[in-house]
């Protein structure tokens, strides 16, 4: 591959990037916290992602800094400062070879599942990637003595920890979400788009399943149980969003395009 058409390719890459966090602001996935992330495309022990601001405000190549995978520092390092956590793309990217997109985010309407003991499960079909079940991580169990316990995964033990909740000890993840106890929810996907999908529906599948347990409570023990999708149902399901991404993709960048706050020079 020629370094011509390399260029191109990071080129696309850059401003798909910086779509997809508009898309996520525009959503109400991310406020002026929560972070999107890509692998490198040719360098894959490298990642990169925003410099510390708000994602609805990227708006060029120069507010990308890239990280190399191994320790979450700046290949460059007079770069401008970084998201705190950058770690929980890191340690993600490290343990899972074929993950090349990863978000974080603060959802409120996903963070009660991870403090209720009520688990998040897949309620209609745009939600089937979410499986039988959703993992909680607890970050107050991988806490060492020395670490500021103010709920962030500022390092590469705690995004180790976070990191290994997707698995079962592979390096294939089994799950595409893990929520995070008292902070919001982790997504990874093969590609930005499929990324950026995954983090839309697990808060649209929360709001739902909220709505679906209000509304039983509301009319007590008689009501029937409430009908999660079957394992065979979520992978089909799975499926089906993976072939149709492209079809909501096409639509939130033309929301994002559309509006006048968000600016994409890439």
């Amino acid at each position: 591959m020629d370094a011509n058409h390399e260029k191109t390719t990071l080129e696309q890459l850059t401003r798909k990037f910086i779509t997809g966090c508009h898309i996520l602001h525009y959503h109400n996935v991310v406020d002026a916290y929560g972070h999107l992330s890509f692998r490198h495309p040719f360098k894959s022990d490298r990642f990169c992602m925003s410099r510390y601001i708000a994602p609805g405000t990227i708006s060029s190549p120069n507010d990308l800094i890239e990280y190399y995978v191994k320790d979450a520092e700046p290949v460059d390092p007079n770069s401008s400062k970084g998201y705190s956590e950058r770690c929980i793309h890191s340690e993600c990217y490290k343990r899972y070879p074929s993950v090349q997109s990863v978000i974080h985010s603060h959802s409120e309407a996903v963070v009660p599942y991870t403090i209720s003991g009520v688990p998040l499960r897949p309620c209609f079909h745009m939600g089937g990637f979410l499986g039988t079940g959703v993992p909680v991580w607890d970050i107050g169990e991988a806490y060492q003595p020395d670490d500021i316990k103010d709920m962030l995964v500022r390092n590469v033990h705690l995004g180790s920890s976070l990191a290994a909740t997707f698995s079962d000890g592979g390096d294939v993840p089994k799950h595409a979400v893990a929520l995070m106890r008292g902070h919001g929810l982790t997504v990874v996907a093969d590609n930005i788009e499929e990324c950026v999908l995954r983090a839309i529906y697990t808060q649209k599948n929360a709001a739902i399943q909220t709505t679906a347990l209000t509304t039983r409570a509301a009319y007590g023990k008689a009501t029937q149980e409430i009908k999660y999708l079957s394992e065979e149902e979520s992978a089909a399901a799975t499926n089906m969003t993976k072939w149709s991404a492209q079809r909501p993709w096409k639509l939130w960048v033309r929301e994002v395009e559309a509006s006048n706050l968000y600016v994409n020079a890439a």
